[in-house]
């Protein structure tokens, strides 16, 4: 039997086919965790955000009928409940991730449930001030972008606004000092979007991340406020820096500053830790960065010599359009 006619597999080569996978969970210890207890849960993590969503946005998210004062209060109450309870426990897990795998000293003292706790009690305080600074990002898409109608459509529709309040929750955690559950919510993020935003990125208020899909914010990426990004945006790093045994240093600034009142155009790539992008400049299209560029500048590249011949014309051109793929 075999997969090409649809059949399912002997069971005599079903066999053969589990000893081989595990001998090589045996013989190669990366990629499984069978041996170790701790790890944040993938879907308790998507279902914390999905009630975050619920709180930073009510009506939007969830429960949208609140016929009194009194039912709201009650409603958000039960959902904060939930939200600790359950961001308590994967913060605890990934505390405990952190020191079983061997990095102590960022770990600190070792986890408990009740520092998890706390850091748990800490992130929630900081909602309303996330939710203040989440608000004026949604203001700043509705400024900067002529197609869209009101708030509404920028809370529920957008994909950029959607990156980005994931982003400034799991930044939060990450200045907290939680290991992995922060990567997880913005890469889930990601899947959701197409904008990758590393939750170690500084980014400030009024942000406005339009369309979104293949923009990239490195780790130590700083933003100032009132910045625009469009579709494609790379903040980079340049050649990583190794040490005289070939492994990564890390823990460096890699990563470029974009200060206020910043625009990017599409597909613009910046690149490196000591380039600054001053304030109130523009980079158009396309642009590819390395160095510091001062405040009020134009970066743009020199337009493309295009020809535009009327069909059945004489004029011929030094390369053919008519090709195949």
């Amino acid at each position: 039997m075999n997969e090409t006619n649809g059949s399912a597999v002997a069971p005599s080569g079903r066999d053969e086919v589990v000893s081989a996978l595990i001998a090589s969970y045996r013989d190669e210890i990366k990629g499984h965790h069978i041996d170790r207890r701790y790890l944040p849960s993938r879907d308790e993590v998507v279902h914390i955000l999905e009630l975050l969503l619920c709180l930073l946005y009510p009506g939007y998210f969830g429960r949208q009928d609140f016929p009194s004062e009194d039912d709201l209060r009650s409603h958000v109450t039960a959902t904060v409940a939930e939200v600790e309870a359950k961001l308590a426990r994967q913060v605890e897990l990934s505390l405990c991730y952190q020191r079983e795998c061997g990095e102590a000293a960022k770990a600190g003292a070792s986890p408990t449930a009740a520092s998890a706790q706390s850091i748990a009690g800490r992130f929630l305080a900081s909602l309303p001030a996330l939710r203040r600074i989440l608000l004026s990002d949604a203001e700043a898409a509705l400024e900067g972008d002529p197609a869209a109608v009101n708030l509404d459509e920028v809370i529920l529709a957008y994909p950029g606004f959607l990156a980005t309040t994931v982003y400034r929750l799991a930044h939060a955690l990450h200045s907290l000092g939680v290991p992995l559950m922060p990567r997880m919510m913005t890469e889930w993020a990601h899947t959701q979007t197409g904008a990758d935003i590393h939750p170690g990125a500084e980014i400030g208020e009024r942000f406005f991340l339009d369309h979104a899909t293949g923009a990239v914010i490195g780790e130590t990426t700083r933003i100032g406020a009132s910045v625009k990004l469009y579709q494609g945006v790379t903040l980079g790093a340049l050649s990583l820096p190794r040490d005289r045994d070939g492994r990564l240093i890390r823990g460096t600034k890699r990563h470029p500053t974009v200060e206020d009142g910043v625009t990017l155009y599409a597909n613009a790539t910046v690149l490196g830790g000591d380039t600054t992008i001053g304030r109130g400049s523009v980079l158009g299209g396309s642009v590819f960065v390395t160095k510091s560029v001062p405040n009020d500048s134009r970066v743009s590249l020199k337009a493309h010599d295009l020809r535009v011949n009327a069909k059945g014309s004489d004029a011929t051109d030094d390369f053919p359009i008519d090709f195949e793929i």
